[in-house]
């Protein structure tokens, strides 16, 4: 009785938590009155649509600039995150607990107040309209140090650097052959939320890019909401083309989640 209730109630998360994503197709695949006819299955319109979506806005530039700014900073972040993750966690020096404590302090600011100083150090040196005013600010961020110290603090044994050291390893070499592989599974969830972020960010891309050619695919999803009536066909064409990427970097990095999940399962 309690597995039949445990799978009743995952069937009924997954049926919730799909359902929008389903319902996006059933209104990108018809026209708009699929929503006042609260139609429950695809229709036959979704390619004539997608073809729509790319005529109305320069949708694959878009989405060719979100790849470049996503992948680049999520590459950025996993990198120098692990850096400072072993650092704090295992390397000891002068303020390691000051500046980490600096560093989680500045979670506690909200990103907002820093838009208008940002920009203004954008504007001065000519960054404004460049993708690399999006990349840059972001190549590194609190949350994946604070989380990749937290992390290799209980998965990186001691034993483990002292026996590399042993061996001869400089702390290059045992950052490299021991820390990463030890890091991965949290530096699979770490890259895979910060590509989400990077890929859903909307606020500062539109502040600071003006040129349609630079636009992120966010900025160019809400000019298709633009005008007096809203297409919602076009629309959620548009949102469901800008969710397959999502789709593809979790199915690329969900069995290295998993794995690390099973792995400290069996640990424990």
């Amino acid at each position: 009785m309690t597995r039949r209730l445990v799978y009743l109630s995952l069937t009924a998360v997954v049926f919730f938590s799909a359902f929008p994503l389903y319902f996006s197709v059933v209104v990108a695949s018809s026209d708009t009155s699929a929503l006042s006819d609260a139609r429950l299955l695809p229709g036959a319109h979704l390619w004539d649509n997608v073809v729509r979506v790319f005529d109305t806005v320069p949708f694959g530039t878009a989405m060719l600039n979100s790849v470049l700014v996503s992948l680049s900073i999520t590459a950025s972040v996993v990198l120098f995150s692990t850096l400072a993750g072993f650092a704090f966690a295992r390397l000891r020096f002068r303020g390691r607990t000051a500046f980490l404590v600096f560093i989680v302090g500045t979670m506690m600011v909200p990103t907002q107040l820093g838009i208008i100083p940002l920009y203004i150090l954008m504007a001065k040196i000519e960054w404004t309209d460049s993708l690399r005013a999006v990349v840059v600010p972001a190549l590194v961020n609190a949350f994946g140090v604070f989380f990749m110290t937290q992390y290799l603090s209980e998965a990186l044994p001691k034993e483990l650097l002292e026996a590399g050291r042993m061996d001869g390893c400089s702390t290059q070499r045992l950052f490299w052959h021991v820390v990463l592989p030890v890091a991965r599974p949290a530096a699979s969830v770490l890259g895979m939320l910060t590509f989400l972020a990077a890929w859903n960010d909307y606020f500062w891309p539109l502040v600071v890019l003006s040129s349609p050619e630079n636009h992120t695919v966010q900025v160019t999803l809400s000019q298709l909401r633009s005008g007096y009536v809203t297409d919602y066909a076009l629309s959620l064409t548009g949102t469901v083309l800008a969710t397959l990427p999502l789709l593809v970097v979790f199915g690329l990095l969900g069995k290295q989640i998993i794995g690390g999940i099973m792995q400290g399962a069996v640990k424990g």
